[in-house]
């Protein structure tokens, strides 16, 4: 009796087509099997018959063909019995896809390494990995395909004692240089964190592929490695490497953490010019990377022309309006929003997030409310997170301390520091002590939360308390992270730390800012000498406040670039609210737009105007 399926003889191969016109009269049943009364089914047929089932990831009709095979007694030979594997592992009958393997009197590498793929490609890593370790015992040798296979599946804590043994056995076999297993072993150690290694593995192979080259990018920016993953793609692209649309996805992540504006606006161009095809991830790596550089307006521009959006889409964009504390945006973008596809749980923090930044508190937990009610969100901690933060900045700070002791996970340290922060902002020495005390029992080597302690006493004046706080920190040897802002100029990064001594240009700098302290002072500027968390005299404290490194950043941008160009200054702490004023003021009497990126969030001043409204 012969089988094939009821599909289009065009899918069926030429040869497979001679031996079955030979064939008797055919019947097609209701499944769409066609049985042909005669003599048996050859090889050919069952080959013809299993690769449409393949092709067409159709379960029913493949095991209806194995059926036929057990029915007839006919006994595979090693290759369909493998073709058999590959259909119920690629239909997801993993389970029938194992027993067919375990019947086989003989199996070879591919039969081994279709099962190891299945599995892995499933999610089903520890099932993989014994598998790959019977294999071995067995003594059938792996082939690149089972190396490059059996690689993705180490993962989980132990993935980086997992990727050493198997390279270890890649190398035992001289495979470390095959493209494939390269590839994923580079792929591997970075993902597994380490990099050094990934890099030694990449400089090792002969040639290298677009994936190679991606996947080593890749390992740099998820480490936040991202000077280096910019500098290796120009390295790359100068030898001509031929990048796709995850290259361009990954080296806009690197560019986006290093807020790197006008390498952004290069690379958007190289893609234009690559006519690439359109890919949503893409499209949403351009919006965050554009947000992050402070072109919400850029942003907006990819999104709107986007033919179609993704959830993650909405998702960037709402983030960017909510680093920038446009809250407004972000609740009509999210209204909008919901009207085309269902938010996610990363859209509730977006919003929640956004509203924090933005001052809407009511609106922020209204939002909070619907969701939850509504459309019934599974909420995390990390939603509680933005709740507490958004009570927090708005002052309601008993609240949201009674908030955390009634929810239902474990507060973490980042929730503590949430509220201790704004305890600091609305100077309450009683919670913050309080929420100091959790903190400090739960990270005693953290310096940030001694010196947010030390401000809050500064803030009130007791200075007594402040001596107190920093000489806890002298007998437990903790040291605080020193302020710093930086500012790239023709490609090139100008760091400035408090009161910078070291910079080549200081006296041309010292001399500028006293410039402009005195222009701004005779429009009204009052300095806020309460950003001085120390026990001096007025005078001393002007000074100490001009010494700032956000200050130290703006005026060098002042001086060095051209009227209408915008001055961008990024800081790794938060801002203080007398460089902020200080940035209102320089943006008003020069008519200069200035964009300033903290830890935080967005700032962006124009004629002593800042988008976050004085609320952050």
């Amino acid at each position: 009796m012969l089988v094939t399926l009821g599909f289009r003889r065009a899918a069926v191969p030429r040869l497979a087509r001679r031996d079955m016109c030979g064939a008797a009269a055919r019947r097609t049943t209701a499944s769409g099997l066609v049985a042909v009364a005669g003599g048996g089914a050859s090889f050919h047929d069952y080959d013809a018959a299993i690769t449409a089932c393949v092709e067409r990831r159709a379960l029913k009709q493949g095991r209806q063909v194995h059926a036929h095979m057990v029915t007839a007694r006919y006994r595979p030979p090693v290759y369909l019995a493998t073709r058999l594997v590959i259909m119920y592992a690629r239909c997801g009958a993993l389970d029938d896809a194992r027993n067919v393997l375990d019947g086989m009197p003989e199996r070879n590498v591919v039969s081994w390494t279709a099962m190891i793929s299945g599995y892995s490609q499933s999610g089903r890593h520890a099932e993989a990995l014994e598998l790959f370790t019977r294999m071995l015992r067995a003594g059938c040798k792996p082939n690149e395909f089972t190396f490059a296979t059996v690689l993705t599946s180490c993962s989980g804590p132990q993935s980086i004692h997992q990727v050493k043994q198997v390279h270890s056995l890649v190398a035992k076999t001289n495979f470390e240089s095959h493209m494939f297993v390269g590839s994923s072993l580079l792929d591997m150690y970075a993902k597994a964190g380490n990099i050094q290694e990934a890099r030694r593995v990449f400089d090792m192979l002969p040639e290298r592929d677009t994936v190679s080259c991606t996947a080593i990018i890749s390992g740099y920016a998820q480490l936040g490695l991202d000077d280096e993953a910019l500098d290796l793609f120009r390295q790359l692209y100068s030898a001509g490497m031929q990048c796709n649309y995850v290259t361009f996805t990954t080296l806009l992540t690197s560019l986006s953490g290093l807020a790197s504006l006008d390498y952004g606006k290069q690379v958007h161009g190289l893609i234009l010019r690559k006519e690439l095809p359109f890919f949503v991830v893409l499209q949403n790596s351009l919006i965050d990377m554009y947000s992050k550089c402070g072109k919400l307006l850029y942003s907006r521009r990819v999104f709107d022309h986007m033919p179609q959006r993704s959830t993650i889409s909405w998702n960037a964009m709402l983030m960017g309006y909510g680093r920038h504390g446009i809250g407004h945006e972000v609740v009509q973008l999210f209204r909008t929003m919901t009207e085309e596809v269902k938010p996610d749980s990363v859209t509730l923090l977006a919003v929640l997030s956004g509203c924090s930044h933005g001052g809407l508190v009511d609106e922020g937990l209204d939002i909070f409310d619907l969701i939850v009610k509504e459309q019934n969100a599974v909420l995390s901690i990390g939603h509680y997170g933005c709740v507490i933060d958004l009570l927090g900045r708005s002052g309601r700070l008993q609240k949201a301390l009674d908030l955390i002791q009634d929810m239902p996970f474990e507060p973490t340290p980042a929730i503590w520091g949430s509220l201790l922060g704004a305890c600091r902002v609305h100077v309450n020495v009683s919670v913050g002590e309080v929420v100091a005390q959790k903190l400090l029992d739960m990270e005693p080597g953290n310096a940030g939360n001694y010196v947010i302690l030390s401000n809050i006493y500064a803030a009130a004046g007791m200075w007594k308390d402040v001596f107190r706080v920093r000489n806890l920190m002298l007998e437990k040897t903790v040291t605080k992270e020193p302020g710093q802002s930086w500012i790239i100029l023709d490609k090139v990064i100008h760091t400035f730390r408090s009161s910078d001594r070291f910079h080549p240009r200081k006296k041309d700098i010292d001399a500028k800012i006293k410039e402009i302290y005195v222009d701004i002072k005779a429009a009204g500027f009052v300095p806020n000498l309460s950003c001085v968390l120390h026990d001096v005299d007025d005078e001393q404290k002007e000074r100490m406040l001009l010494g700032h490194s956000e200050k130290l950043a703006v005026t060098f941008g002042l001086m060095n670039t051209p009227p209408g160009l915008t001055i961008r200054v990024m800081k790794n702490l938060r801002i203080c609210v007398d460089c902020h004023n200080f940035a209102k003021f320089v943006s008003k009497i020069y008519g200069r737009e200035i964009s300033l990126r903290d830890k935080n969030r967005f700032h962006l001043l124009t004629d002593g105007a800042c988008t976050c409204g004085d609320y952050w």
